[in-house]
């Protein structure tokens, strides 16, 4: 099995992660204790941003494909991306757990690296795929 395939998989096991997320976020909207309206939001936009992030790498795997990359230049592209999408989105849970309210933190550090790391692999897969035509 190529990368792209190996990627896509990794992919959509990080899909049922997000699945359970949202149960998550259900029973602590529900729950006794409940969220801060800061937290729901930090919690709902991390679960947002890593499912449409996901779903998008999905398609960048399959144009992933259609460049002359070597294997380890696909192997690390589609490394860049799911690492970039784990920080973007993984920077607001952080956030939402250790941030204060309205101040930078690691977590929004880390939402902006993860910003940068998709840029990246989303310009290296341009790149290769004009290259490539």
């Amino acid at each position: 099995m190529d990368s792209t395939r190996w990627l896509a998989a990794a992919a959509i096991a990080g899909i049922l992660g997000v699945l359970y997320g949202g149960w998550a976020l259900l029973t602590f909207i529900t729950g006794r204790k409940g969220l801060t309206a800061a937290q729901h939001r930090f919690f709902r936009d991390g679960h947002a941003h890593a499912g449409v992030l996901l779903v998008l790498s999905l398609v960048y795997f399959r144009y992933l494909e259609d460049t002359d990359f070597s294997a380890a230049l696909r192997w690390t592209a589609g490394l860049v991306l799911l690492l970039g999408v784990m920080a973007q989105s993984g920077g607001f849970f952080l956030h939402m757990a250790a941030g204060e309210k309205a101040a930078p933190s690691i977590g929004t550090r880390l939402t902006r690296s993860g910003g940068l790391l998709i840029g990246a692999a989303l310009g290296t897969l341009a790149v290769g795929l004009v290259a490539a035509s």
